[in-house]
């Protein structure tokens, strides 16, 4: 009997149709925006799925597991899994897959793109442009900072944050401080990196602060409002990792307070609700969750996740088993 797979939003064709090669049934929620979880339920109630690709924006937990269970693989199609409720899957002896795949250079230009946007007040610029209100060169307009020579601190110094930090210090000749639970030593010793062991000392040494940690108890609200009140004033706070780990309610009112200088956020902790005040900030980027929105990205993803699917079936263990 063909193995049935219910992909909960449209992916690239290319993991559609390595599932589809095989010979397996697939089935495709129709919507363009992100289902509910009662809609998720009420798909996956109709046939007995063999395996489910999910999104990260799918909040997978033991209500989902009932709707469906014969399927004993949940494949997301994210490098984050903090979605799906890992406890309740092991002890249902269901497989939960990710994919890390070698795109984490798209997220680490986007972080550094903040950054530039940021310190340049590019889109302050062009919004000031485009509204008709520029009227000639002034030498005091727009007044930004620089990157070069400064120091940047990150918070999670992995594949995504090291790449930053390569960045950041051969493009800027930036200073390189980071906090992790494990050192990186690569970082250290080809790009004179230096490790910290608090993030609290990171956070009064930085110019610009990057967060690359995945959202765990021990991350949720990391930078609250004692920790943002660490940081310089003239520091700017660049999140591309996960929303809630920053006090987004705290953060507006540093911002509006001038505790820091800016924030350029790719992820927000109510997703995709923004708290009230954040929008009308000037000192702001704000990008809707696109850090990774390269197509050569978003194919990488699809093709680890079908990939992840078609070994599982196939009585291999998946690389990307979480």
């Amino acid at each position: 009997m063909n193995k049935k797979v219910f992909v909960t939003r449209k992916i690239p064709d290319l993991g559609i149709d390595m599932l589809k090669a095989k010979g397996y049934e697939v089935d495709i929620y129709p919507g363009d925006s992100a289902p509910t979880q009662k809609q998720i339920i009420k798909y996956l109630k109709k046939k007995p799925y063999d395996a489910v690709v999910t999104l990260l924006t799918d909040c997978i937990d033991a209500k989902v597991f009932d709707a469906v269970p014969t399927a004993k693989i949940f494949a997301n199609y994210a490098v984050g899994f903090d979605n799906i409720d890992l406890e309740e899957a092991k002890k249902r002896g269901i497989t939960v897959t990710n994919t890390p795949g070698n795109y984490s250079i798209c997220v680490a230009e986007h972080a550094i793109a903040l950054m530039l946007g940021l310190t340049t007040r590019m889109v302050e610029a062009d919004s000031f442009t485009k509204k008709g209100r520029y009227k000639g060169w002034s030498p005091n307009i727009f007044i930004g900072s620089d990157l070069t020579s400064k120091t940047l601190g990150l918070i999670g110094a992995g594949r995504i944050g090291e790449k930053v930090a390569i960045i950041a210090s051969k493009g800027f000749g930036m200073n390189i401080i980071y906090c992790d639970i494990k050192r990186n030593e690569s970082l250290e010793e080809n790009y004179g990196a230096r490790f910290i062991p608090m993030v609290e000392e990171v956070l009064r040494e930085a110019d610009v602060v990057s967060l690359h940690v995945p959202l765990l108890d021990s991350t949720h609200h990391l930078m609250d409002a004692s920790r943002l009140k660490m940081m310089k004033k003239t520091a700017f706070l660049i999140n591309t990792s996960r929303g809630p780990v920053v006090d987004e309610k705290a953060l507006v009112k540093a911002l509006q307070e001038g505790v820091i200088a800016g924030a350029g956020l790719d992820v927000y902790e109510f997703e995709p609700k923004l708290v009230p005040g954040l929008v009308k900030l000037s000192n702001t980027i704000l990008t809707p969750h696109i850090a990774s929105a390269r197509e050569s990205a978003r194919n990488e993803m699809a093709r680890l996740a079908a990939q992840n699917v078609i070994d599982f079936f196939d009585g291999k263990i998946p690389s990307n088993k979480v």
